[in-house]
């Protein structure tokens, strides 16, 4: 864990009980004398330095040190749209896109997206925070949502299209948004929408699934 995230800071004295406690004190083995790094939700941009002054069965109290600004992101702003999936399969791979530092992902039911799927962002903020503690990253990721394919393209025109294509990118210097489908792909409504659009695939002969076609195009284009 690089940080902890606590609204208490920048108290002068920081008391921790529970869960963090038994993870900083039980698994990370942090004493008396040690350094925290701590980051408050009402200003992420500071890094707050904490030092472990006293070590209870159940607390652990630390005092304030020092804070300067310090701001960990991708040096690209990638966005993706993203047709719904099973949100167990977003949750799996969202700690992963996290740390690849995609900046937002906009969740767009498409016509082979599952009708009974539902989108809970409160629960992905929070896989979110673990992994942004964990991977060190200070800015959050947005999320928002699409009734469909052809709204999500009137607010992003420039969008970039992943599909089977004939096309393979050697120039990533110019993606900002890209467009994944769900399982199955686009339907041939969905295609005619997106026959303008650049449309381009990975170098592989392989069928990749909707969430190995996110990971592996984020890569490609942020690391």
């Amino acid at each position: 864990m690089i940080y902890v995230l606590l609204d208490e800071t920048p108290n002068e004295i920081l008391s921790i009980k529970g869960e963090v406690f038994k993870y900083l004190v039980k698994v990370r083995r942090h004493g008396i004398g040690d350094k925290l790094q701590f980051r408050s939700r009402q200003d992420m941009d500071i890094l707050f330095i904490y030092e472990v002054t006293s070590v209870e069965n159940r607390s652990l109290e630390l005092r304030y040190i020092e804070s300067s600004e310090s701001v960990l992101q991708s040096k690209r702003a990638l966005h993706i749209g993203w047709c719904i999936i099973d949100p167990k399969s977003v949750e799996k791979i969202l700690p992963s896109l996290s740390e690849i530092g995609v900046a937002k992902i906009s969740f767009i039911s498409c016509e082979r997206s599952q009708k009974n799927f539902k989108i809970d962002l409160n629960r992905f903020n929070r896989i979110l925070e673990a992994s942004m503690q964990q991977c060190g990253r200070s800015t959050y990721m947005e999320f928002d949502t699409f009734k469909n394919i052809s709204d999500f393209l009137k607010e992003f025109p420039q969008t970039k299209v992943f599909d089977f294509a004939d096309k393979t990118l050697d120039d990533y210097g110019e993606v900002n948004t890209i467009l994944i489908g769900c399982e199955g792909g686009f339907s041939k409504l969905e295609k005619e929408l997106l026959k303008e659009k650049d449309v381009f695939r990975l170098d592989t002969p392989m069928v990749l699934r909707s969430e190995s076609a996110v990971i592996a195009v984020a890569s490609k284009v942020l690391l």
